[in-house]
C-alpha cells in the first residue's frame, strides 16, 4: 500500500501542488462551518445560519463551472490567483461587517463563494503531465480524496481553535489568509505555469451529453446532500450538549473515518469493473448514515460520525475514475467541474433544509435527512444501471491503477508513444501539461 503511495509522491512536483492545493481550498472546506460559527455569534438564527452557508455552497457550485472555462481560456496563474484573493475580499468583508445588513452579508458571502478558485478540477487536470503514466493517475485521484479529508478533518478544528483563542471573525480572516497562500504557491509551480487547454470539439451539451455521466451527477447530488446535512446538524447536536467543540469532535471523526477508507481503498487493487465497484460504495455509504438519527451520546455519536465518512473517500475516488471513463473525448475536465459542482450544489441543499428540519423536529430528524440523502443516491445508481455500465472493450476484471481505457476515454497508445491523440507540447516537445483538459 504505502509504496504505491511513496511512489507518486517522488514524482516532481507532486507534493507541492497536492499541499497547495491542500491549503488553497481549506477556505471551500470551511466555509460553511465557519459562517455558521460567525452568524451565531452576531446573534443569527439557525435558520439564518443555515441559508447563508446554503447560499456560499450555490454561489462556489456556480463559480466553478464559470472560472474552469475562464482557465481554459487565459491559464491557471491568471484566473486562480485573482479569483482567490477576490474571495478571501469577500470573506474579510463579511468577518468585518457582520450580518446586521443582510444584502451586505448576502453579496460578501456571494463573493466569497462565486469567487472560490477551482482547485479541485486544476489539480486533476494537472496529473496526467506531473506523472506522466496512465497507472499512477486512478492511484493519484485516491490520494486526492484522501488529502481532502485531511484538510475537512483538520479544517474544522483549526476553526474551532480560532474561535476559541480569538474569535469567528478572526477564523474566516485567518482561514482566507492562508487559501490565498495555498493558491499561490500552486499557480507558481511550473506545471500550472505552462498548462494549457486542448481543443475540443464544440458541443452545446459538452460533458453533459454523457447519459452515465447524468446518472452519476443525479447520485452525488444526493451524497453531497447527506454531507451538507451532517455538517449543521453536528452544530445543532452540540448546542444541545452545551459545548460548541462536539460539532468539531463530529465533523473531525467523519474526515477521520474518510481518511482511513481513502487509505485502505487507494492503497489496493479492487477486482471488478469500477462502476459496479461504485454502486457497493455508494450503498455502504447509506447504510454508514443511517444510525446517526439515534442521536446517542457524545462517544458513540463520534464513533457513528467516523462510520459515516469510511465510504465518502473511496465513493469520491472511484467516482472521478468513473467519471473519467465516461465522458465524451475531450471533456474530461468539463466532467469533473460538473461532478464537483453538483456534489456542491448538493451539499448546499442540504445545508439549507436543515435549517428549518433541525428548529421544527430536533437534531435526530436532521441527521435522518443525512441518512435519506444516502439512499436517494443509491436509489439514482440503482436506476440507471442499464446507462452506468462499463464501456465497451472494459476489462471485467480492470482494478484501480489499471484501467483498461485510460482517463478521457482515449485510445491507449503503444508503450513508445504516451502522448495522448492532439496532446500539445511545450517548446521542448514534451506533453504540454494539462493536454488532456478542456472545457
Amino acid at each position: 500500500m504505502a509504496t504505491g503511495y511513496a511512489e507518486l509522491l517522488r514524482a516532481r512536483h507532486a507534493v507541492r501542488l497536492l499541499a497547495g492545493t491542500l491549503v488553497g481550498r481549506l477556505p471551500n472546506a470551511t466555509g460553511p462551518i465557519a459562517i455558521a460559527l460567525f452568524v451565531r455569534a452576531e446573534g443569527g438564527s439557525m435558520t439564518l445560519a443555515g441559508a447563508l452557508s446554503a447560499f456560499y455552497g450555490l454561489a462556489t457550485a456556480f463559480g466553478q463551472p464559470m472560472l474552469g472555462r475562464l482557465v481554459d481560456l487565459f491559464g491557471q496563474p491568471r484566473v486562480m490567483l485573482p479569483a482567490a484573493v477576490l474571495s478571501a475580499l469577500g470573506a474579510g468583508t463579511l468577518a468585518l461587517t457582520g450580518v446586521g445588513l443582510l444584502p451586505l452579508a448576502c453579496a460578501c458571502v456571494l463573493v466569497f463563494g462565486v469567487c472560490t478558485p477551482p482547485l479541485e478540477g486544476g489539480l486533476r487536470a494537472l496529473w496526467p503531465s506531473v506523472l506522466r503514466r496512465q497507472e499512477q493517475v486512478h492511484t493519484a485521484y485516491a490520494l486526492d480524496a484522501v488529502a481532502q479529508e485531511v484538510m475537512f478533518a483538520a479544517g474544522p478544528l483549526l476553526v474551532t481553535l480560532l474561535v476559541a483563542g480569538w474569535s469567528e471573525a478572526a477564523a474566516l480572516l485567518v482561514v482566507n489568509a492562508l487559501g490565498v497562500l495555498g493558491a499561490l504557491s500552486v499557480v507558481l509551480s511550473p506545471p500550472s505555469r505552462r498548462w494549457r487547454s486542448a481543443p475540443r470539439t464544440p458541443h452545446w451539451l459538452g460533458a453533459l451529453r454523457s447519459p452515465g455521466l447524468k446518472v452519476m451527477l443525479a447520485s452525488f447530488f444526493f451524497v453531497g446532500l447527506a454531507l451538507g446535512t451532517f455538517a449543521l446538524a453536528a452544530v445543532s447536536y452540540a448546542d444541545d450538549h452545551g459545548d460548541t467543540l462536539i460539532s468539531t469532535y463530529l465533523l473531525a471523526a467523519q474526515g477521520a473515518g474518510a481518511l482511513v477508507g481513502g487509505v485502505v481503498y487507494g492503497g489496493r487493487g479492487w477486482p471488478g469493473s469500477h462502476e459496479g465497484r461504485l454502486l457497493a460504495l455508494v450503498g455502504l455509504f447509506a447504510a454508514g448514515n443511517l444510525p446517526l438519527a439515534l442521536v446517542p451520546g457524545v462517544p458513540p455519536m463520534v464513533a457513528l460520525g467516523a462510520l459515516s465518512g469510511c465510504f465518502l473517500a473511496p465513493s469520491l475516488a472511484c467516482a472521478f475514475v468513473v467519471v473519467d471513463r465516461h465522458a465524451p473525448s475531450g471533456t474530461v475536465t468539463e466532467a469533473f467541474s460538473w461532478l464537483v459542482t453538483t456534489f456542491g450544489v448538493g451539499a448546499a441543499a442540504g445545508t439549507a433544509v436543515v435549517g428549518t428540519v433541525l428548529e421544527t423536529a430536533g437534531t435526530g430528524a436532521g441527521f435522518a435527512l443525512a441518512g435519506a440523502g444516502g439512499l436517494a443516491a443509491l436509489g439514482v445508481m440503482l436506476a440507471g444501471r442499464r446507462v452506468l455500465r462499463p464501456p465497451e472493450g472494459d476489462a471485467r476484471g480492470a482494478v484501480t491503477g489499471s484501467p483498461a481505457r485510460p482517463p478521457g476515454g482515449e485510445t491507449p497508445q503503444p508503450e513508445a508513444e504516451t502522448r495522448a491523440p492532439g496532446a500539445q507540447t511545450d517548446r521542448n516537445g514534451e506533453p504540454e501539461p494539462g493536454f488532456r483538459s478542456s472545457l
